[in-house]
Protein backbone atom coordinates (compact mmCIF):
# COMPACT_ATOMS: atom_id res chain seq x y z
CA UNK A 1 0.00 0.00 0.00
CA UNK A 2 2.90 2.33 0.80
CA UNK A 3 4.33 1.74 -2.68
CA UNK A 4 1.01 2.75 -4.24
CA UNK A 5 0.99 5.92 -2.10
CA UNK A 6 4.50 6.75 -3.32
CA UNK A 7 3.38 6.21 -6.93
CA UNK A 8 0.28 8.40 -6.61
CA UNK A 9 2.04 11.19 -4.72
CA UNK A 10 5.00 11.03 -7.09
CA UNK A 11 2.80 11.24 -10.18
CA UNK A 12 0.84 14.15 -8.66
CA UNK A 13 4.03 16.06 -7.83
CA UNK A 14 5.42 15.40 -11.30
CA UNK A 15 2.22 16.69 -12.90
CA UNK A 16 2.14 19.82 -10.73
CA UNK A 17 5.86 20.37 -11.15
CA UNK A 18 5.67 19.97 -14.91
CA UNK A 19 2.72 22.37 -15.07
CA UNK A 20 4.52 25.03 -13.01
CA UNK A 21 7.72 24.60 -15.00
CA UNK A 22 5.94 24.94 -18.35
CA UNK A 23 3.87 27.94 -17.24
CA UNK A 24 6.88 29.66 -15.71
CA UNK A 25 9.08 28.88 -18.72
CA UNK A 26 6.47 30.23 -21.14
CA UNK A 27 6.18 33.48 -19.15
CA UNK A 28 9.96 33.75 -18.93
CA UNK A 29 10.29 33.18 -22.68
CA UNK A 30 7.68 35.86 -23.33
CA UNK A 31 9.58 38.27 -21.08
CA UNK A 32 12.76 37.53 -23.06
CA UNK A 33 10.96 38.37 -26.31
CA UNK A 34 10.63 34.89 -27.85
CA UNK A 35 7.87 34.54 -30.45
CA UNK A 36 4.79 32.37 -29.77
CA UNK A 37 5.85 29.96 -32.53
CA UNK A 38 9.28 29.42 -30.96
CA UNK A 39 7.74 29.04 -27.49
CA UNK A 40 5.29 26.42 -28.72
CA UNK A 41 7.85 24.41 -30.66
CA UNK A 42 10.56 24.39 -28.00
CA UNK A 43 9.67 25.60 -24.51
CA UNK A 44 6.30 23.87 -24.23
CA UNK A 45 7.17 20.69 -26.13
CA UNK A 46 10.33 20.18 -24.11
CA UNK A 47 8.87 21.43 -20.83
CA UNK A 48 6.21 18.74 -20.85
CA UNK A 49 9.06 16.18 -20.94
CA UNK A 50 10.57 17.50 -17.70
CA UNK A 51 8.89 14.78 -15.57
CA UNK A 52 10.47 12.10 -17.77
CA UNK A 53 13.86 13.77 -17.34
CA UNK A 54 13.55 13.96 -13.56
CA UNK A 55 12.32 10.37 -13.15
CA UNK A 56 14.87 8.92 -15.59
CA UNK A 57 17.84 10.65 -13.99
CA UNK A 58 16.70 9.64 -10.51
CA UNK A 59 16.31 6.03 -11.64
CA UNK A 60 19.77 6.05 -13.21
CA UNK A 61 21.47 7.52 -10.13
CA UNK A 62 19.63 5.02 -7.91
CA UNK A 63 21.07 2.22 -10.08
CA UNK A 64 17.71 1.26 -11.60
CA UNK A 65 18.63 1.38 -15.31
CA UNK A 66 15.66 -0.72 -16.41
CA UNK A 67 13.25 1.87 -15.01
CA UNK A 68 15.22 4.64 -16.76
CA UNK A 69 15.07 2.78 -20.09
CA UNK A 70 11.43 1.80 -19.66
CA UNK A 71 10.40 5.34 -18.80
CA UNK A 72 11.87 6.88 -21.95
CA UNK A 73 10.69 4.17 -24.35
CA UNK A 74 7.35 3.72 -22.58
CA UNK A 75 6.68 7.48 -22.61
CA UNK A 76 7.38 7.65 -26.34
CA UNK A 77 5.01 4.75 -26.96
CA UNK A 78 2.31 6.23 -24.68
CA UNK A 79 2.60 9.65 -26.36
CA UNK A 80 1.85 8.19 -29.80
CA UNK A 81 -0.37 5.23 -28.96
CA UNK A 82 -2.37 6.39 -25.97
CA UNK A 83 -2.36 10.20 -25.96
CA UNK A 84 -2.33 10.93 -29.69
CA UNK A 85 -4.65 7.98 -30.38
CA UNK A 86 -7.20 9.08 -27.75
CA UNK A 87 -7.07 12.73 -28.90
CA UNK A 88 -7.65 11.79 -32.55
CA UNK A 89 -10.45 9.40 -31.63
CA UNK A 90 -12.10 12.19 -29.66
CA UNK A 91 -11.65 14.76 -32.41
CA UNK A 92 -9.87 14.38 -35.80
CA UNK A 93 -6.63 16.34 -35.93
CA UNK A 94 -5.89 18.34 -39.09
CA UNK A 95 -2.22 19.22 -39.49
CA UNK A 96 -1.31 22.09 -41.80
CA UNK A 97 2.12 22.93 -40.37
CA UNK A 98 4.99 22.14 -42.71
CA UNK A 99 7.35 21.49 -39.80
CA UNK A 100 5.39 18.35 -38.89
CA UNK A 101 6.28 16.58 -42.13
CA UNK A 102 9.94 17.25 -41.32
CA UNK A 103 9.81 16.60 -37.59
CA UNK A 104 8.37 13.09 -37.92
CA UNK A 105 11.41 11.86 -39.89
CA UNK A 106 13.63 13.41 -37.20
CA UNK A 107 11.67 11.50 -34.55
CA UNK A 108 12.12 8.29 -36.57
CA UNK A 109 15.84 8.94 -37.04
CA UNK A 110 16.32 9.64 -33.33
CA UNK A 111 14.49 6.39 -32.51
CA UNK A 112 16.72 4.46 -34.93
CA UNK A 113 19.84 5.91 -33.28
CA UNK A 114 18.54 4.92 -29.84
CA UNK A 115 17.77 1.43 -31.14
CA UNK A 116 21.25 1.09 -32.64
CA UNK A 117 22.86 2.17 -29.37
CA UNK A 118 20.88 -0.48 -27.43
CA UNK A 119 21.37 -3.47 -29.76
CA UNK A 120 23.66 -5.16 -27.24
CA UNK A 121 21.52 -4.07 -24.29
CA UNK A 122 23.74 -1.19 -23.20
CA UNK A 123 24.24 2.48 -24.05
CA UNK A 124 27.47 4.01 -22.78
CA UNK A 125 28.58 7.55 -22.11
CA UNK A 126 29.97 8.19 -25.60
CA UNK A 127 26.71 7.19 -27.30
CA UNK A 128 24.76 9.23 -24.74
CA UNK A 129 26.89 12.30 -25.46
CA UNK A 130 26.31 11.86 -29.20
CA UNK A 131 22.53 11.68 -28.75
CA UNK A 132 22.57 14.73 -26.49
CA UNK A 133 24.66 16.72 -28.97
CA UNK A 134 22.15 16.13 -31.79
CA UNK A 135 19.58 18.33 -30.05
CA UNK A 136 21.57 21.41 -31.13
CA UNK A 137 21.20 21.04 -34.92
CA UNK A 138 17.62 19.82 -34.39
CA UNK A 139 16.69 23.02 -32.56
CA UNK A 140 18.47 25.18 -35.12
CA UNK A 141 16.55 23.62 -38.01
CA UNK A 142 13.25 23.70 -36.10
CA UNK A 143 13.56 27.41 -35.32
CA UNK A 144 14.45 28.16 -38.94
CA UNK A 145 11.41 26.25 -40.16
CA UNK A 146 9.19 28.07 -37.68
CA UNK A 147 9.98 31.38 -39.36
CA UNK A 148 8.72 29.99 -42.67
CA UNK A 149 5.40 28.65 -41.43
CA UNK A 150 2.09 29.78 -42.90
CA UNK A 151 0.22 32.72 -41.42
CA UNK A 152 -2.58 30.40 -40.26
CA UNK A 153 -0.24 28.18 -38.27
CA UNK A 154 1.58 31.15 -36.72
CA UNK A 155 -1.81 32.61 -35.75
CA UNK A 156 -2.73 29.33 -34.03
CA UNK A 157 0.42 29.47 -31.93
CA UNK A 158 -0.07 33.18 -31.23
CA UNK A 159 -3.60 32.53 -29.99
CA UNK A 160 -2.27 29.92 -27.57
CA UNK A 161 0.97 31.63 -26.46
CA UNK A 162 0.03 35.18 -27.48
CA UNK A 163 1.98 38.42 -27.50
CA UNK A 164 0.17 39.95 -24.54
CA UNK A 165 1.57 42.19 -21.84
CA UNK A 166 5.14 41.33 -20.86
CA UNK A 167 4.91 39.17 -17.71
CA UNK A 168 6.95 39.61 -14.55
CA UNK A 169 10.34 37.91 -14.83
CA UNK A 170 10.52 37.46 -11.06
CA UNK A 171 7.22 35.60 -10.84
CA UNK A 172 8.15 33.46 -13.82
CA UNK A 173 11.42 32.46 -12.15
CA UNK A 174 9.60 31.56 -8.94
CA UNK A 175 7.27 29.25 -10.88
CA UNK A 176 10.22 27.65 -12.66
CA UNK A 177 12.03 27.02 -9.36
CA UNK A 178 8.87 25.68 -7.72
CA UNK A 179 8.33 23.38 -10.69
CA UNK A 180 11.87 22.00 -10.46
CA UNK A 181 11.52 21.33 -6.72
CA UNK A 182 8.23 19.49 -7.24
CA UNK A 183 9.73 17.50 -10.11
CA UNK A 184 12.67 16.32 -8.00
CA UNK A 185 10.43 15.33 -5.08
CA UNK A 186 7.92 13.65 -7.38
CA UNK A 187 10.60 11.72 -9.25
CA UNK A 188 12.08 10.42 -5.99
CA UNK A 189 8.68 9.23 -4.78
CA UNK A 190 7.64 7.73 -8.12
CA UNK A 191 10.84 5.72 -8.55
CA UNK A 192 10.74 4.60 -4.93
CA UNK A 193 7.18 3.32 -5.38
CA UNK A 194 7.97 1.73 -8.74
CA UNK A 195 10.93 -0.25 -7.40
CA UNK A 196 8.91 -1.43 -4.40
CA UNK A 197 5.97 -2.41 -6.60
CA UNK A 198 8.20 -4.41 -8.94
CA UNK A 199 9.70 -6.33 -6.02
CA UNK A 200 6.34 -7.14 -4.44
CA UNK A 201 4.54 -8.12 -7.66
CA UNK A 202 7.45 -10.08 -9.03
CA UNK A 203 7.59 -8.14 -12.30
CA UNK A 204 10.68 -6.63 -13.88
CA UNK A 205 11.60 -3.01 -13.27
CA UNK A 206 11.61 -2.59 -17.06
CA UNK A 207 7.89 -3.46 -17.28
CA UNK A 208 7.04 -1.10 -14.41
CA UNK A 209 9.03 1.63 -16.17
CA UNK A 210 7.25 0.98 -19.47
CA UNK A 211 3.80 1.16 -17.90
CA UNK A 212 3.35 2.77 -14.48
CA UNK A 213 6.30 5.17 -14.53
CA UNK A 214 5.78 6.10 -18.19
CA UNK A 215 2.09 6.79 -17.60
CA UNK A 216 2.85 8.92 -14.54
CA UNK A 217 5.47 11.04 -16.29
CA UNK A 218 3.28 11.48 -19.41
CA UNK A 219 0.53 13.34 -17.53
CA UNK A 220 1.68 16.81 -18.75
CA UNK A 221 1.54 15.63 -22.37
CA UNK A 222 -1.93 14.22 -21.73
CA UNK A 223 -3.17 17.49 -20.21
CA UNK A 224 -1.78 19.59 -23.07
CA UNK A 225 -3.22 17.17 -25.64
CA UNK A 226 -6.70 17.35 -24.13
CA UNK A 227 -6.58 21.16 -24.06
CA UNK A 228 -5.32 21.36 -27.66
CA UNK A 229 -7.93 18.87 -28.90
CA UNK A 230 -10.75 20.83 -27.28
CA UNK A 231 -9.50 24.01 -28.96
CA UNK A 232 -9.05 22.22 -32.32
CA UNK A 233 -5.32 23.03 -32.29
CA UNK A 234 -4.08 19.98 -34.16
CA UNK A 235 -0.74 21.55 -35.13
CA UNK A 236 0.06 22.44 -31.52
CA UNK A 237 -0.96 19.01 -30.26
CA UNK A 238 1.13 17.14 -32.83
CA UNK A 239 4.05 19.51 -32.39
CA UNK A 240 4.08 18.98 -28.62
CA UNK A 241 3.89 15.19 -28.86
CA UNK A 242 6.46 14.77 -31.63
CA UNK A 243 8.79 17.35 -30.07
CA UNK A 244 8.43 15.61 -26.71
CA UNK A 245 9.42 12.26 -28.24
CA UNK A 246 12.49 13.79 -29.89
CA UNK A 247 13.43 15.44 -26.59
CA UNK A 248 12.88 12.18 -24.68
CA UNK A 249 15.17 10.29 -27.03
CA UNK A 250 17.98 12.78 -27.56
CA UNK A 251 18.10 14.82 -24.35
CA UNK A 252 16.62 12.58 -21.65
CA UNK A 253 18.08 9.25 -22.74
CA UNK A 254 21.28 10.91 -23.93
CA UNK A 255 21.90 12.79 -20.69
CA UNK A 256 20.97 9.73 -18.63
CA UNK A 257 23.44 7.48 -20.48
CA UNK A 258 26.07 10.23 -20.20
CA UNK A 259 25.55 10.40 -16.44
CA UNK A 260 25.31 6.63 -15.91
CA UNK A 261 25.48 3.96 -18.68
CA UNK A 262 22.08 2.30 -19.23
CA UNK A 263 22.08 -1.52 -19.30
CA UNK A 264 19.02 -3.77 -19.74
CA UNK A 265 18.48 -7.33 -21.05
CA UNK A 266 19.15 -7.09 -24.80
CA UNK A 267 16.30 -9.30 -26.01
CA UNK A 268 13.63 -7.39 -24.07
CA UNK A 269 15.10 -4.02 -25.04
CA UNK A 270 15.00 -4.88 -28.75
CA UNK A 271 11.32 -5.79 -28.56
CA UNK A 272 10.35 -2.58 -26.75
CA UNK A 273 12.36 -0.49 -29.20
CA UNK A 274 10.73 -2.32 -32.11
CA UNK A 275 7.30 -1.37 -30.73
CA UNK A 276 8.40 2.25 -30.30
CA UNK A 277 9.65 2.38 -33.89
CA UNK A 278 6.43 0.77 -35.12
CA UNK A 279 4.34 3.57 -33.60
CA UNK A 280 6.70 6.22 -34.99
CA UNK A 281 6.48 4.74 -38.49
CA UNK A 282 2.67 4.60 -38.31
CA UNK A 283 2.46 8.37 -37.87
CA UNK A 284 4.42 9.14 -41.04
CA UNK A 285 1.94 7.84 -43.66
CA UNK A 286 -1.00 9.31 -41.72
CA UNK A 287 0.44 12.82 -42.03
CA UNK A 288 1.79 12.40 -45.55
CA UNK A 289 -1.45 11.07 -47.07
CA UNK A 290 -3.92 13.76 -46.10
CA UNK A 291 -2.22 15.88 -43.42
CA UNK A 292 -4.57 14.76 -40.69
CA UNK A 293 -5.03 12.03 -38.12
CA UNK A 294 -8.67 10.99 -38.12
CA UNK A 295 -10.77 8.81 -35.87
CA UNK A 296 -9.90 5.53 -37.57
CA UNK A 297 -6.16 6.31 -37.29
CA UNK A 298 -6.66 7.24 -33.64
CA UNK A 299 -8.57 4.01 -33.03
CA UNK A 300 -5.77 2.02 -34.68
CA UNK A 301 -3.14 3.67 -32.48
CA UNK A 302 -5.19 3.01 -29.34
CA UNK A 303 -5.79 -0.61 -30.31
CA UNK A 304 -2.10 -1.18 -30.94
CA UNK A 305 -1.22 0.40 -27.60
CA UNK A 306 -3.76 -1.76 -25.76
CA UNK A 307 -2.30 -4.85 -27.45
CA UNK A 308 1.21 -3.92 -26.31
CA UNK A 309 0.09 -3.38 -22.70
CA UNK A 310 -1.74 -6.72 -22.80
CA UNK A 311 1.44 -8.42 -24.02
CA UNK A 312 3.41 -6.87 -21.14
CA UNK A 313 0.77 -8.11 -18.69
CA UNK A 314 1.16 -11.63 -20.05
CA UNK A 315 4.99 -11.41 -20.01
CA UNK A 316 5.72 -9.35 -16.86
CA UNK A 317 9.38 -10.36 -16.46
Amino acid sequence: MLDVVFLVVGAAFLYLGGDQLVEGSVKLAQALGMTPMVIGLTVVAFGTSAPELAATLVAAFRNNPEIAFGNVVGSNIANLGLILGAAALFRPLPADARFLSREVPVMILAGLLLTASMLDGSTGRLAGAFLLFLIIPYLAVLLLQGRRESARVRAEFRAEYGDGAVPSTGRALIRVIAGIVLLVLGAQALVQGAVGLALRLGVSERVVGLTVVAAGTSLPELASAVAAALKREGDILLGNIIGSNVFNTLVIFGSTALASPVTVPAAEARLDLLVMMGFSLLIWPFLRLDYRIGRWEGGLLLLAYAGYIAWLAIHPT
